[in-house]
């Protein structure tokens, strides 16, 4: 069986322009969380993992 991918939620939740800063997630995204599937889970944290390396670039 597969492993659970964990939320990349830190406690941190500082939303700017509908982005956490501290896990890069959209507001949609940290609330369909729960409910969505492993390839979705993989696919979210990648991308918020991106967006939070173009957010540091720009601070």
């Amino acid at each position: 069986m597969a492993k659970e991918i964990e939320s990349p939620c830190n406690s941190v939740c500082q939303l700017d322009g509908g982005v956490c800063r501290s896990c890069g997630r959209t507001r949609a995204e940290i609330k369909a969380w729960k409910g969505m599937k492993r390839p979705e889970k993989q696919t979210t944290t990648k991308t918020a993992a991106l967006r939070l390396k173009k957010q540091r670039k720009v601070s």
